[in-house]
């Protein structure tokens, strides 16, 4: 069962669009740190630190990611360079300062990516006709 449900897993990531893998990669950075600053709270620092790695894992993917003839890459990049070191100082601190404004951050560009990527699917629709 848990090996069909992998394979599910594989198949939607590899139909996803590149905005929809971005939009799944901002929801799973700001799960991650959700579960981070309560793992935090309840001093279960092993399993914060579990999902601060994680956190540094889906932001090390998002960096390599930037295409960098875009000069939004470089903006971009110094803030995953920001939410990584936010995310290895609550790791070695075990406090979760500053988390709360990164998972805000985040959000915001997954919003506005968002946006952006309705506004350009609707712009495609209205060439095409």
């Amino acid at each position: 069962m848990l090996g069909n449900y992998k394979a599910y897993q594989q198949q939607s990531i590899m139909t996803m669009t590149p905005s929809e893998i971005l939009t799944t990669l901002y929801d799973a950075l700001i799960k991650e740190l959700s579960l981070s600053k309560l793992a935090l709270a309840k001093k279960s620092y092993a399993d914060a630190n579990t999902h601060l790695q994680k956190c540094q894992r889906i932001l090390t993917h998002l960096q390599v990611s930037l295409d960098f003839k875009y000069e939004i890459s470089n903006n971009l990049d110094a803030l995953y360079d920001y939410f990584s070191y936010v995310t290895v100082q609550a790791n070695i601190h075990k406090n979760a300062d500053g988390l709360d404004d990164i998972i805000g951050m985040i959000a915001e560009l997954r919003d506005v990516y968002i946006e952006a990527a309705k506004q350009q699917a609707e712009g495609g629709k209205a060439e095409a006709k």
